[in-house]
């Protein structure tokens, strides 16, 4: 008897562990590929009049789903990247306007749950390659009164590791650097340690390919930062798909951003500018990415997630792409940091062959505030209450099913920290001008606006008529919506939260009857 016992315990045992090895094989690879001031113009899937063919990113939308609709979070890169991994909106943070330096504290608090925790939790591998800029604690020596500044230099132990990086923030992995390629310092720093100690300062004035002047690795190069970032995320998916288990990659290019630098084979491949050809090399590296994928016989079941942080940057030099016919916004007003679309209006595109129908195309309402509760939906695992309060799953539009999104509007913020909320075809800016780089300024330029601006997409796309005289009600509306979205500290369904820091009086008066 307690033989056959026995032999059906370990029958049924076996059964578990094939049970669970299965369920494992069966979750989806996940690599999110953010690109870096790239517009939503720059994708020729999405602007057939583009000046250049972006094949590679084609791919995704051809045998994938592309969004219409899809935005990010702010108009400038840290407030975005902190809503990608938290799942909130960024003004929900400490960060009210602008972005962090290289040396600035980490802005996700230690208790706020992000994707890469989240997916730990969920038996993932995870793993952050690239541009951080979401700060982290480098060991001082000595103390400063401020260290968010741009152009600022800090005095470090290079020799000691960080603090409160990736690895504290939900990554197993990371590989990467702590800003943009133009903001100093300019070291790599592997998991918690510099990989090579700054040897000689650098700096580069020129337009396109500039760079703040600071500290610089002996391994580091910036021409060749993009390419080397790259294999880092190519050795990793190499090492996963050897390992057998799921994994997370969140992939964070350094480019097209500033420095323009296209390596030599790229350099006038575009018919554009150096910019041009620095998206030809951006488009490159998202077919190693696919490549690597599919050698590794993982493409079918990865879900690929490629988007933008934010619009194009002036950098770019639009009237010189204007002369050969590209426009990086695509017909949408403004750029980088601007409350017009221009500022937050970004291709997204979602790649999943055994899932979703090749050549799909969703204009549901995206924010990029909304892969955690995307993923909270694949793996049928709840998020907790006080986590990802502003995100909403689009999981329904990727499996054609006919249920709406829940996500009905959607709060836009620009480099100044101004508002916007869209509804529909409605949007409402809480704002006379652009909040950001582009006319009208708030350093001259407002006087004689109407201190809001409405706008209906449908009907004027360029946002150039102004109907907030024509509808009051719709305006009073639309300003008691976002009113009550800032104050709950939440827009998606669950208990009242509170929002982190102080309110910038100037930015939210109006929240308050001013």
């Amino acid at each position: 008897m307690m033989p056959k016992l026995l032999l059906l315990l370990y029958f049924v045992g076996i059964g578990l562990v094939l049970s669970v090895s299965a369920q494992q094989s069966t979750r989806p690879n996940i690599v999110y590929i953010l690109a870096d001031d790239m517009g939503i113009g720059d994708a020729s899937c999405y602007n057939p009049e583009a000046a250049f063919s972006t094949p590679h990113i084609d791919r995704l939308a051809r045998n994938g789903m592309r969004f219409t609709d899809a935005h990010t979070s702010s108009a400038v890169c840290t407030p975005t990247r902190y809503s990608i991994l938290t799942g909130r909106y960024n003004w929900r943070s400490e960060l009210k306007s602008g972005v962090l330096g290289g040396f600035s504290a980490p802005l996700i608090s230690q208790d706020r749950l992000t994707a890469g925790a989240f997916l730990q939790e969920a038996g993932y591998h995870t793993a952050f390659v690239g541009k951080w800029h979401l700060g982290w604690d480098w060991t001082l020596s000595k103390e400063y009164t401020q260290i968010d500044g741009l152009n600022q230099v800090l005095e470090v132990d290079y020799t000691q590791p960080i603090r409160n990086g990736p690895g504290e923030r939900g990554f197993s992995y990371s590989y990467g650097f702590s800003s943009s390629l133009d903001i100093p310092p300019y070291v790599y720093v592997e998991n918690d340690r510099v990989t090579a100690l700054p040897d000689r300062t650098t700096r580069n004035v020129d337009e396109k390919g500039f760079w703040r002047e600071g500290p610089t690795g002996a391994d580091f190069d910036h021409t060749q930062t993009l390419p080397h970032v790259t294999k880092k995320a190519l050795a990793y998916i190499d090492r996963q798909a050897a390992a057998g288990s799921p994994f997370f990659l969140y992939f964070a290019l350094p480019a097209p951003h500033t420095p323009i630098l296209p390596l030599s084979e790229f350099m006038g491949k575009s018919n554009a500018n150096m910019y041009g050809d620095f998206m030809l090399q951006v488009d490159d590296v998202v077919g190693q990415v696919t490549r690597a994928l599919e050698e590794n016989g993982l493409l079918d079941n990865t879900v690929i997630i490629f988007t933008s942080d934010n619009g194009c940057s002036p950098r770019a030099d639009y009237p010189e792409l204007a002369q050969v016919g590209h426009d990086p916004s695509n017909g949408w007003r403004g750029h980088k940091a601007d409350i017009y679309e221009g500022g937050h209006r970004v291709p997204f595109l979602v790649h999943w062959p055994v899932k979703v129908a090749a050549g799909s195309v969703s204009d549901q309402l995206v924010c990029t505030t909304d892969l955690m509760a995307t993923v909270a939906e694949l793996l049928q695992k709840p998020l907790p209450e006080d986590a990802a309060e502003d995100s909403y799953s689009f999981l329904s539009a990727l499996m054609r099913k006919e249920s709406p999104s829940r996500r009905t509007s959607i709060v836009h913020h620009s480099i100044e920290g101004r508002f916007a909320i869209r509804r529909g075809d409605w949007k409402l800016i809480c704002w006379p001008g652009s909040g950001g780089w582009t006319a009208p300024l708030s350093n001259g330029g407002l006087e004689g606006l109407p201190d809001f601006q409405l706008y209906n997409l449908a009907e004027d796309p360029g946002e150039l008529d102004n109907l907030v005289e024509r509808y009051p009600e719709r305006v009073a509306a639309l300003k008691e919506e976002l009113i009550g979205l800032i104050k709950a500290g939440r827009s998606t369904p669950g208990p009242a939260q509170k929002n982190d820091g102080e309110p910038i009086w100037e930015q939210v008066r109006w929240a308050y009857g001013e």
